[in-house]
Order: structure tokens, then sequence, then C-alpha cells
């Protein structure tokens, strides 16, 4: 692209100039480089391409973004740009239910090894709290608190 910009010549505006005459029918030589590459054309093919990087932009970046770049609304790219895709499909029928209870696993997991940190880091401050001569006092099975009857 510098390459580019570096041959214009002195005060052009675009670097690509050949196709800028509105006479030029930039859909028959499109359709000449999908025929080299061995594939066969396909219909509204500026919209179909304009489509599809929209879809995959939508994929990485907020929409609002996305619409900036191609220049349309979010309601317009809704409406006429943006698809579902087969991999849309392919992660909406993985089994839901293994992936629901995989992330209740592992958010379980999680806790648990929060609430063991918890745990050690109260057991070291009791210890330090209510231990004589590095020997921990023993509780009653209701606590250090006394038990109140009423």
């Amino acid at each position: 692209m510098l390459n580019a910009f570096e041959q214009a010549e002195e005060g052009a505006e675009h670097v690509i100039r050949r196709y800028r005459d509105p006479k030029q029918n930039l859909r028959t030589q499109a359709h000449h480089i999908i025929r080299r590459a061995g594939l066969e054309p396909w219909p509204k093919t500026f919209q179909n391409m304009r489509s599809t990087r929209e879809t995959e932009l939508a994929e990485e970046y907020p929409v609002q973004v996305v619409c900036a770049w191609i220049g349309n609304s979010p309601q317009v790219a809704a409406k006429h740009y943006l698809q579902v895709t087969e991999d849309h499909f392919q992660k909406a029928v993985q089994n839901p239910v293994q992936t629901t209870q995989e992330k209740q696993c592992q958010d379980m997991s999680e806790k648990q090894g929060k609430i063991e940190e918890r745990t050690q880091v109260l057991d070291c401050h009791l210890f330090a709290k209510y231990s004589t001569n590095n020997e921990l006092q023993s509780m009653t099975p209701t606590g250090f608190e006394p038990v109140l009857q009423g």
C-alpha cells in the first residue's frame, strides 16, 4: 500500500484510479477475476461480498463500529447484510446441556477453590489469635461463643 502511495502522481486523491470512471463496469471485471480463480460468479456479487465481510466483522466488533466502517446503519445491516452462517448453526446444535453442565461444574470448582482459600486464611488467623505455645485451643462444637438458652 505504501508503495502504491509513493508511485501516485503528486496531488492525487486516489491510489487506484483505473476504475474511477463511472463508465467502468466493475461487475464484469470482478466476474473475470472470479472465473480466473476457477469459481462461478454468484448473483449480486458486490452486495454478497459486502454482506459476507460485514457479517465477519460483526463477529469481532460491536455493530456500531462495523456500521461506521461499512457505511450503513444497524437497521440496514440487520435487514440487508448480516447473515446467519453455518458456524452459527454448528454452535447452536452442540449439546447445550453438556455445555451448561460443564460451565456449572467449572463455576462450582472455582467457587470451591475460593472457599478453600478463605478457609485456609481464616484457619491461619484463628490459629494465630487463639493459640498458645503454637497449639490450637480446642473449640466446642458450637464455636467460641457460649450457647444461649431460650
